[in-house]
């Protein structure tokens, strides 16, 4: 039998990959404001109930600072998030969110001198190879093609802008957890993105509530909301029980799955490259995390 933390990491990986299908699924007839938000309403409960129970950790100083800074960056990783999922194939997004590691070690060897390892830099390469790859079919038109493909897909820059938020919010969010615990964070941080998301929401969504009756909205988004509620508990629950190297490594495994959903519910094409490509993406990533 697999170690626990793996289970718990492979459910998270599965449930984010769904929450993904799902929210496009619901994006193809309601605005991404509304969705993105009502999401997060729906994941409320679920995180709620789990809150009452688990121990309530001691916090300081420390955890608020780093919780009110994250708190602004995650609700504009979240916007870009649901619109790259809108705007673009699955299988052209959801691979991108592998360079949050490339951010997180070399904007530290820019800024700070500090190196990077011999794998780190094997991590880097194929992260960007497999970048090429996801494009590869460009190559046509010439050899660079495949990188400046991405510039023309929106879905793809708005995926790399979160993965660089998710860099910072990531280093925000280790802080917090270190003074505080895993599950606490998770939980209290996702319930306070939800309230944070309101007013943005409601601002941004309110044609769409002129024109299309509510409780359609709501209807679409209860499923995302249970997968993205269940994916954060698992997530932390496998956080608390490894490194989270080790784990984050593993939930990574969300890109391939959300590369075979969008073959399997919405028919993408060119899967194979994007396939190929996501996976040297996510062996990439591992390198770095591992043994950077």
């Amino acid at each position: 039998m697999a170690n626990p933390w793996i289970l718990w990491a492979l459910l998270s990986a599965f449930m984010a990959a769904s929450n993904d299908a799902l929210t496009k699924k619901a994006l193809a007839v309601h605005n991404e404001y509304l969705i993105a938000w009502l999401r997060l309403l729906w994941a409320l409960p679920f995180l709620i109930v789990t809150l009452a129970f688990i121990p309530i950790p001691l916090i300081d100083s420390i955890f608020f600072l780093a919780f009110l800074v994250a708190l602004p960056l995650e609700v504009t990783a979240t916007v870009l998030y649901v619109k790259a999922l809108k705007t673009s194939p699955l299988s052209l997004t959801v691979p991108f969110l592998s360079l949050t590691p490339i951010f997180l070690i070399v904007v530290p060897y820019l800024i700070l001198g500090e190196t990077i390892s011999v794998l780190g830099v094997i991590g880097v390469a194929m992260i960007a190879f497999g970048g090429y790859t996801l494009n590869i079919g460009q190559a046509r038109k010439g050899l660079l093609a495949p990188f400046f493909a991405v510039r023309k897909e929106r879905g793809s820059l708005f995926m790399i802008g979160v993965a660089l938020i998710y860099s910072v919010t990531a280093t925000l969010g280790k802080l917090a957890i270190q003074h505080s615990s895993p599950l606490f964070f998770g939980i209290t941080y996702y319930s306070a993105l939800a309230c944070a998301m309101t007013p943005l929401a409601l601002l941004r969504g309110r044609d769409e509530r002129k024109y299309v009756p509510p409780r359609d909205a709501i209807k679409a988004s209860i499923l995302p909301g249970f997968c993205h509620a269940t994916s954060i508990v698992a997530h932390m629950i496998a956080i608390s029980l490894t490194q989270v190297a080790y784990m984050i490594s593993i939930k990574r495994l969300s890109l391939l799955m959300g590369v075979l959903f969008g073959y399997l519910f919405f028919k993408e094409t060119n899967i194979r490259e994007r396939f190929v490509g996501t996976l040297l993406m996510i062996i990439g990533f591992a390198l770095i995390v591992l043994f950077h």
